[in-house]
């Protein structure tokens, strides 16, 4: 089995803000094609084109209806790897593929070492890790490794796929183990969460709750439909050529 370093340096990981994305799933597609190319390629694409799509992805996104007292919202929820301050999918790899780094605390994969055992995929209570079936090794997320740490890439460009291509700004980047960091002061302004906290393992990656609806938010009532009738009108029309 392996082990874990006794403390890190840094605890890079990501705050996603549940109250403003909104499920468009360009996180999801700029983590597959910066990472298909990247450290831990290929991202296998398994009948992209036909009615049995399958493949390798670091970030997926969970798509639900909660309801509440002021009536039902969709919640966006992006799942990816939580890079955990103790993570199982380490401690229980039996050749110390998965490890977690002292310097920065971000947990990967070498793919040298993996046995496609997928032990590591059982202990996750997260789902987060993705079994290649072309290679026969686990994968998962980087945080992009070769971005954040890439001198030939802008200062503002040195952050993950995910966050450089969310467009509503609810991802964020930073050092959640330094109390200071900007990213650390959204955390505690807004009341961010871990996943799963009873389990112990400690992720390092926080959610920010979707914000209460109050009654100052603007509510727009939609206008009733025009009843459909069959023998003329707009709607009718529409019907007629939906129906053919």
């Amino acid at each position: 089995m392996t082990c874990l370093p006794a403390h890190t340096e840094k605890k890079l990981g990501l705050v996603i803000d549940l109250d403003t994305c909104v499920g468009c799933q360009a996180c999801v597609t700029a983590c597959k094609e910066w990472n298909t190319g990247g450290h831990m390629a290929p991202l296998t694409d398994i009948d992209p084109y036909g009615g049995h799509v399958d493949g390798v992805w670091f970030n997926r996104v969970h798509t639900y209806e909660h309801m509440t007292e002021m009536g039902g919202r969709t919640v966006n929820f992006p799942r990816s790897c939580l890079h955990c301050e103790q993570p199982a999918c380490v401690t229980v790899c039996p050749t110390g593929a998965s490890y977690k780094r002292a310097s920065d605390g971000i947990v990967l994969v070498d793919e040298d070492k993996c046995i496609g055992c997928k032990l590591c995929s059982w202990a996750c209570p997260y789902g987060a890790r993705e079994f290649d079936t072309d290679v026969g090794v686990m994968k998962k997320c980087t945080l992009c490794v070769d971005r954040i740490y890439n001198d030939n890439l802008a200062e503002e460009d040195r952050v993950p796929a995910c966050v450089a291509a969310c467009p509503t700004s609810a991802r964020h980047f930073g050092d959640l183990g330094d109390p200071a960091s900007a990213i650390s002061q959204l955390v505690e302004a807004r009341g961010g969460v871990e996943l799963m906290p009873e389990l112990g393992y400690k992720p390092t990656n926080r959610y920010l709750p979707p914000r209460a609806r109050t009654e100052r938010a603007a509510r727009v009532d939609a206008p009733a439909l025009e009843p459909i009738r069959a023998e003329g009108g707009f709607l009718g029309w529409i019907d007629r050529m939906l129906s053919n």
